[in-house]
């Protein structure tokens, strides 16, 4: 399957990526960064799947979402009838479940069901027994019941059934994890679960302020984001999956499924431009919780928890999505200096506390601590957006950022009546913006670069008239938004930044795809520049690229065609709504 052949359905907890044939290939339990226990996504089926479809195994002949909500409807139209598999995940109470009700729509229909459980990402292969009728898998701290309405053969360390359903028949097949010292929990009530999950999400949707010509790409986007929260905490992962590759084959492979706090603040931007305000109360206070201690441990990720530890490993048992190895799990740029999520940290607050958030005297403490920090190491250079595994740079995006920062300070203390040394934060400001001027801005091409005395430029430079730096309309501005559009475009896309063997701005080999945020934010500059007939072209472009339930990857490799990189991706669908809004 390609990435684009996968849908989601999550509880906010979890997700699970279903094939276009049917086949659940990525799920990991109880959270979205523990082990998986169906990994073929990222190997073959022996490290885990779970197929349900008619006999012969092909790809559904159409598949959506049941309006708006995270239930999906694949149908197969076979020979002797045609048959519909609808698969959610009820927002969980305690274990988490998956559902899979087979419909018969017309006629009768051969279905065949395969599964295959293996803990810890493919590498563990568990007992199973049967208990009244059920399967029990289990191995080390991990259980598994599949409570099926037909009896399931073993065999080669696989279960499997073959039944027919005709129509009008419904026969529902649910999977719940829970911990194996634990007795089996009580078996759900799927239809009872079915109409609960789908009011949950028509009352979470009602509540969205979006009215534009683009509404149904904005909700399935902040569906899509909403489901990459996790519910407890309030933290929000940047993709469900980890090692997609962002280069077919190569090794630029990562794990997404933490929190970052840039993707996590601009997911709340996103959230609250639509009328949203209740995930930003839970972010900050997730945020307050992972951040406490001193401002200069402040990292760019943490776990869902707030957990800091994440260990880069590889899994060397996997071979890799399309053979693009090493599989990896954690994520070493954890460590890495990152200046600018502390602008995007202070403007996700400033916005949410404008938007209405209620005043947190604890968080406008920790926000003078943080300011503090960017007071004494905003001039150091560091490893950037990109999150590059070459040498630190002076890079001009993290200098924007942390003006922002200081900007942010002084609007809270102007329109909140904060306290605080608003005259310093002033000048300092203006320093910062002083030098980006002047080092990061080439005048004789007139264009703004990537890192101060470089001639590269960074898609990254788009978000200086966003954030408010410089005006949509400064020469200087102008001139940046031509040389991206005439230097880092591919095939009508925007790349990061270029890659060339003399250019070892992230230390890493092989190529990669355009970066679908970079697009998007062409997308609201143009619409900020007047250009609205072009920014249309562009973002109607961009929403050709989704998939057929309306989900992004993180890039688009024009060479293939194809969705690159992890899926669904935050960092995708934040600046749609942002470009959507723009436009309309």
């Amino acid at each position: 399957m390609r990435i684009e052949d996968y849908a989601l359905i999550g509880d906010m907890q979890s997700a699970a990526l279903v094939a276009r044939d049917g086949s659940i290939d990525w799920l990991c339990l109880p959270r979205f960064d523990s082990p998986a226990c169906f990994a073929a996504l990222l190997g073959s089926e022996r490290n885990g799947h779970w197929w349900l479809g008619p006999t012969g195994r092909r790809p559904a002949t159409r598949r959506r979402y049941r309006g708006d909500t995270l239930i999906l409807e694949s149908e197969w139209d076979t020979p002797t009838g045609t048959v519909r598999v609808v698969d959610f995940m009820p927002p969980r109470d305690r274990n988490p479940d998956v559902v899979r009700i087979v419909e018969g729509v017309s006629g009768s229909v051969e279905m065949s069901t395969q599964l295959r459980v293996r803990f810890d990402y493919g590498r563990i292969v568990p007992w199973v027994r049967r208990s009244d009728g059920h399967l029990q898998a289990v191995g080390g701290p991990d259980s598994v019941w599949l409570h099926a309405p037909v009896p399931l053969k073993g065999g080669d360390y696989a279960h499997r059934a073959t039944f027919t359903v005709r129509e009008g028949e419904r026969l529902a097949f649910v999977f719940t994890w829970h911990p194996s010292h634990e007795p089996m929990p009580a078996q759900i009530d799927y239809d009872v679960q079915l109409g609960e999950t789908e009011a949950f999400w028509a009352e979470w949707v009602s509540k969205c302020s979006y009215t534009g010509p683009y509404r149904e790409a904005v909700v399935r986007s902040l569906i899509t984001l909403k489901a990459l929260t996790y519910a407890p905490t309030g933290g929000i992962v940047a993709a469900a999956t980890t090692s997609l590759p962002e280069d077919l084959g190569g090794v630029r492979n990562w794990d997404y499924r933490f929190c970052w706090l840039r993707d996590a603040t601009l997911t709340l931007d996103a959230l609250i431009s639509s009328g949203f305000l209740e995930e930003a109360a839970d972010w900050r206070a997730w945020l307050l919780r992972a951040i406490a201690g001193r401002p200069q441990d402040l990292q760019i990720m943490y776990g869902v928890g707030g957990e800091r530890r994440l260990p880069e490993l590889l899994l060397d048992w996997l071979d890799g999505y399309e053979g693009s190895r090493p599989v990896r799990i954690g994520n070493e740029a954890a460590k890495q200096l990152q200046l600018d999520v502390y602008g995007e940290v202070m403007n996700s607050l400033y916005v949410s506390r404008a938007r209405g958030l209620s005043p947190d005297d604890r968080a406008w403490t920790i926000q003078r601590q943080l300011l503090d920090y960017v007071e004494d190491h905003w001039n150091e250079p560091d490893e950037g957006l990109w999150e590059v595994r070459g040498p630190r740079r002076h890079f001009v995006h993290s200098k924007v950022m942390c003006w922002v920062a200081l900007d942010r300070a002084v609007k809270y203390v102007e329109n909140f009546g904060r306290t605080g040394p608003v005259e310093k934060w002033r000048a300092l400001r203006d320093v910062i913006h002083a030098e980006i001027c002047e080092k990061g801005y080439d005048a004789e091409r007139n264009t703004f670069t990537q890192s101060y005395g470089s001639s590269e430029l960074d898609a990254a430079l788009l978000m200086i008239p966003i954030v408010g730096f410089l005006p949509v309309d400064d020469p200087r501005v102008l001139g940046t938004v031509a040389a991206i559009e005439k230097e880092l475009m591919a095939d009508g896309f925007v790349l990061r930044y270029p890659l060339a063997e003399d250019n070892d701005v992230d230390g890493l080999p092989g190529g990669e795809g355009a970066f679908l945020a970079c697009s998007f934010w062409l997308v609201e500059v143009m619409a900020l520049q007047g250009r609205k007939d072009e920014a249309k072209d562009l973002f109607e472009r961009l929403l050709g690229l989704r998939n057929d339930v309306g989900l992004l990857a993180e890039e688009y490799d024009p060479r293939y065609d194809r969705l690159v990189g992890n899926f669904p991706q935050a960092f995708s669908h934040v600046p749609l709504v942002h470009a959507a809004r723009a436009l309309s």
